[in-house]
């Protein structure tokens, strides 16, 4: 691939969570020399739709896609509609990495989850493991949707040498993000309530038992890091993103943190009627490390810290 050659970089579910921080970072770091940076959202094409699909490709003529849109939810959201999930999802990704290969994309890096990873595993699991065994039941649709993504890029190299390639994230939370209570994923979830109970003098219900272990990555960092993928990372096989297993904290402890970003000051109170999800889901990111030694991570506090101060100063714009 020629290096010097313009990037047109045109970012799939670019009004989401990783899309707005992707441009947020291009915005204070500057992008390089020769990108071109297209964010379109659900706005300017339904990706369900091939004919959509192919327009808008059509429309901007990238070299380079980011591929973030997808069909998403909570915990409790996926365990209602995992039909859904699987099909749109697999429509979306079938139409974006299709067509991206019909106008000759140089590069693809689609966005997974780690919640495609096997329920049944060893930990941590790292990235030859993604196949290893059926994910967690609560949202096989979603999840076996996004597996699909790593079968595809691979049949590409194989039949057209395409360097279409995955990265997997742990938790991703910052601003933008939806704070939707009942759909919504574990922290947004949690801001939103804390917000809430604070402001009408209530208890903070936390869903279930504070336990269950999570890794969870600021958006920002994770979209300086889906730069580095979009600009050096050049094999096929997909890369965890995330913060090292040492930084895994439970439920109970982010919640902690969100009531003092918050300075909520009444009780909280877990209701071990609802479900706790995986216990865990230890994600390695030894393979990021191999590459990029040096990346620091925003500490969760600090990141924490200046998520709930986004919802609170945008509350009136922001998804809930």
């Amino acid at each position: 691939v020629d290096k010097t050659r313009m990037m047109r970089v045109m970012v799939t579910g670019g009004s989401g969570l990783v899309g707005k921080a992707i441009e947020r970072v291009l915005q204070e770091e500057g992008a390089r020399e020769g990108e071109e940076w297209i964010f379109l959202t659900s706005k300017d094409a339904n990706l369900m739709d091939l004919e959509e699909t192919r327009a808008v490709f059509q429309k901007h003529r990238p070299t380079h896609v980011i591929h973030l849109a997808a069909m998403v939810g909570g915990l409790f959201k996926n365990m209602r509609q995992n039909l859904d999930f699987w099909r749109s999802n697999m429509y979306i990704n079938d139409n974006v990495l299709q067509t991206a290969h019909e106008v000759d994309v140089v590069k693809v890096v689609s966005c997974l989850s780690t919640c495609i990873f096997p329920d049944k595993t060893t930990y941590p699991i790292d990235e030859t493991m993604i196949h290893n065994g059926p994910p967690h039941d609560s949202n096989f649709g979603y999840a076996y949707a996004k597996r699909m993504i790593d079968v595809h890029n691979r049949a590409y190299f194989e039949k057209y040498d395409r360097r279409y390639t995955a990265v997997i994230p742990t938790n991703v939370f910052g601003p933008h993000d939806n704070f939707n209570i009942e759909d919504g994923h574990v922290l947004p979830g949690l801001i939103h309530k804390t917000y809430k109970a604070q402001k009408e003098g209530t208890a903070l219900h936390v869903w279930g038992s504070g336990r269950p272990l999570r890794q969870f990555i600021y958006s920002l960092d994770l979209a300086r890091l889906f730069l580095w993928v979009l600009r050096e990372y050049d094999e096929v096989d997909p890369i965890i993103l995330s913060v090292g297993e040492e930084d895994e904290v439970s439920i109970k402890e982010a919640a902690n943190v969100v009531v003092q970003a918050l300075e909520f000051k009444g009780e909280v109170v877990y209701d071990t009627s609802k479900a706790d999800g995986q216990f865990k889901k230890t994600a390695s990111n030894t393979k990021l490390r191999k590459y990029l030694p040096e990346f620091t991570f925003t500490p969760f506090p600090e990141a924490i810290k200046k998520t709930c101060d986004w919802f609170v100063d945008n509350y009136d714009i922001a998804r809930k």
